[in-house]
């Protein structure tokens, strides 16, 4: 009868739905000698249970916190500052167009400018034609319907 219920117990533990004192009945029956042979492969984890409850940490825990770490970040930082120092490049100031070009390249880019503004112009004028012929072909169009 005390097998079966132990049985019971194991399903239990398990499902998570055991209360403490059926696994205290469980840690000691696994703690004894007699213990079913379909049953020895949980007597491992009864036991490492009992074990690690007497396990003590025994070396000593230091109060202060170790300041070593303030001077290597010290070092980084100046390895940080001299990298930097040994690469760097001042930024040339801005090329104005009168470094760039010549006075005569200036004026020839400023004719081709004026060049394309006034054809862009000639083909604005012709879209303001269209627009008007669409608004009169709308009147008509409005009108027969």
């Amino acid at each position: 009868m005390e097998l079966h219920n132990i049985e019971k117990l194991i399903e239990k533990y398990f499902e998570a739905t055991t209360t403490v004192a059926e696994e205290e009945i469980l840690k000691k029956y696994f703690s004894e000698d007699k213990v079913a042979p379909h049953l020895e492969q949980y007597t491992p984890l009864f036991n490492y249970f009992t074990i690690a409850k007497e396990e003590r940490f025994t070396k000593q825990v230091p109060l202060k916190p170790r300041r070593n770490y303030l001077k290597w970040v010290s070092v980084a930082a100046i390895a940080v500052f001299m990298f930097g120092l040994y690469f760097y490049q001042p930024i040339p100031p801005p090329v104005t167009l009168a470094d760039e070009y010549t006075p005569e390249e200036i004026e020839s880019a400023k004719e081709a400018f004026a060049l394309l503004a006034m054809n862009f112009n000639k083909g604005t004028e012709q879209l303001y034609h269209l627009d008007e012929f669409e608004k009169t072909t709308n009147k008509f169009l409005t009108k027969n319907n």
